[in-house]
C-alpha cells in the first residue's frame, strides 16, 4: 500500500507557510500500514495539478490532496478534479445547508454570498465528507483503482477529517500490511560513535526490520521499522531486537519517543517526587521554559523563568553580584551558578536551571569564544555547572543546549 501527499498552495512554494499537514498525514496513514511513497508541492495552476494526478496515479494506490479548496478564484482544486475525472459540479444540499448553519452561527456579522454557497458545489461522483469545521467538505473519488481524496489545507479541518472520516474509511476500503516503528532517543553520543558501538547488532538484523539513524544537535534517535502481514509476529520480532539493543546503549538512552519525549519523563519525574522547577535563561532566550510549558499540567512543577538576557537582568533580578560578573565575565561557570542560585531562591523552587553563554555572532559582554555555554543545576544536595562547545551557529547552539539541559536534569532527578 502506497500514498502519495500532494499539497497546493503558491503560499508553500514562495515559503510564505510551513507544509505542516504532509506531517500530520503521513504519520497518520503509517499507523494503519500505508507507506508514503512521494509528497509534492505545486503552484495553484491547473495545467501543473493534472500532470501530478496524472502522474501520482501511476505509482500509488491513495492520493492525498490538500489545499485549493477555498471559494475565491485562484482555488481551484474542485475544478481540477472534475477535468481529472470527466465530471460536472453540482450543488450538494447538505454542504449547502452546513455552511449557511456556519454562517448564521458563528459570522452573523456577515451575509452569506453567493461567492459562499459555492463552497456546496462537488464533483458529481464525488463522495462528501463531511467537514464539520469549515466550508469546504472533503472529497473521495475512486477510479481505475486508485483513490483521489481531497481535503482543506486549514490544519485543524484537516487533522479532524482525516482522523474522524479519512483513515476509518481507507482502513476499512484496503487490505493493507502492519508497519511498525520503534524509536528510541538517546543523549550524549554522536551517531558515528553510536554506529560503531552497536555494529555487530546492526549487522544481524532480520531483513524484516530496518534501523535508521536520527540525529538532531545533542541527541541521536534510533528507529527500527518494520512491515508484514502479521502484526503479533511483527511487534515480537522488533520487540526481541530492542532487547538486544538496549544494554549496549543504556547508559546514553533517554526513553522511547513513540511513549514519551524527555520533557514528558521530567515531568512525571518532578510531579511523581512532587519537585518545583525554575530556569533562569541567558542566550537561550526562554526555550528551556517554553520546552517545558508545552506539556499540559506544567504548572504543577514549573514555577516560572527569568529571561535575563542582558548583564544589569542578571544583576538586578537574579541578584548575581556585580563583582564576579567583573571578575568571571558575564559568560562563566560562576556567572551560571548565581544564575541558579538567584532564581531558585526567586521562585522558591527544589531545582533551578541556569544558562549564560554566546551563542554569536558576536561575543557581546564577554571575551568567550563562540559556541561557549555555561549550564548550572541548583537542588536539594545538588550544585552543578558544567562548561560546553557548542559550534559556532546560533540556532545550533541554542538547540543543542536546550537538549542538553533536559539530559543533565534528568539524570539529577535520578541521583536523588
Amino acid at each position: 500500500m502506497l500514498a502519495e501527499i500532494i499539497t497546493i498552495g503558491d503560499e508553500i512554494l514562495i515559503g510564505q507557510i510551513v507544509d505542516t499537514n504532509s506531517v500530520f498525514i503521513a504519520k497518520e496513514l503509517n499507523k494503519i500500514g500505508i507507506s508514503v511513497y512521494q509528497i509534492t508541492s505545486i503552484q495553484d495552476d491547473k495545467a501543473h495539478i493534472l500532470n501530478a494526478f496524472s502522474d501520482a496515479a501511476k505509482r500509488v494506490d491513495v492520493v492525498i490532496v490538500t489545499g485549493g479548496l477555498g471559494p475565491t478564484k485562484d482555488d481551484i482544486t474542485k475544478h481540477t478534479f472534475c477535468e481529472f475525472f470527466n465530471d460536472e459540479l453540482v450543488e450538494n444540499a447538505a454542504v449547502l445547508a452546513h455552511v449557511e448553519e456556519l454562517f448564521a452561527k458563528y459570522i452573523s456579522s456577515t451575509s452569506i454570498s453567493d461567492i459562499n454557497r459555492k463552497q456546496a458545489l462537488v464533483p458529481s461522483r464525488a463522495e462528501v465528507l463531511h467537514n464539520a469545521n469549515g466550508t469546504a467538505p472533503g472529497m473521495w473519488m475512486h477510479q481505475d483503482g486508485v483513490t483521489f481524496i481531497s481535503l482543506p489545507g486549514v490544519p485543524f479541518e484537516m487533522k479532524h477529517l482525516m482522523v474522524k472520516s479519512v483513515i476509518p474509511k481507507l482502513a476499512s476500503f484496503y487490505k493493507r500490511p502492519h508497519i511498525i516503528h520503534r524509536t528510541i532517543v538517546t543523549y550524549g553520543l554522536g551517531e558515528s560513535s553510536i554506529a560503531n558501538r552497536i555494529e555487530s547488532w546492526e549487522n544481524n538484523l532480520p531483513l524484516s526490520i530496518r534501523l535508521a539513524y536520527l540525529p538532531n544537535l545533542g541527541k541521536v534517535r534510533l528507529r527500527l521499522s518494520g512491515k508484514g502481514p502479521d502484526y503479533s509476529e511483527l511487534f515480537d520480532s522488533i520487540e526481541a531486537e530492542c532487547e538486544k539493543l538496549y544494554p549496549l546503549i543504556s547508559d546514553i538512552m533517554f526513553g522511547l519517543e513513540d511513549e514519551e519525549t524527555i520533557e514528558e519523563v521530567i515531568a512525571k519525574l518532578l510531579t511523581k517526587r512532587n519537585l518545583t522547577v525554575a530556569t533562569a535563561e541567558s542566550f537561550t532566550g526562554g526555550k528551556i521554559a517554553e520546552s517545558m510549558t508545552s506539556i499540559p499540567g506544567a504548572s504543577n512543577y514549573f514555577k516560572g523563568s527569568v529571561v535575563s538576557y542582558a548583564t544589569e537582568t542578571k544583576v538586578n533580578v537574579l541578584k548575581v553580584p556585580q563583582e564576579i560578573v567583573d571578575k568571571y565575565s558575564v559568560v562563566s561557570a560562576e556567572v551560571a551558578s548565581a544564575m541558579a542560585k538567584g532564581v531558585r531562591k526567586l521562585m522558591k523552587t527544589d531545582f533551578a536551571i541556569a544558562t549564560t553563554g554566546n551563542a554569536g555572532p558576536t561575543k557581546g559582554d564577554s571575551n568567550a569564544d563562540v559556541g561557549t555555554i555555561f549550564i548550572a543545576i541548583e537542588g536539594p544536595e545538588i550544585h552543578f555547572v558544567q562548561e560546553f562547545q557548542m559550534g559556532s551557529t546560533r540556532e545550533r547552539i541554542v538547540e543543542k543546549a536546550v537538549n542538553k539541559v533536559f539530559e543533565l536534569l534528568q539524570k539529577e532527578i535520578l541521583k536523588m
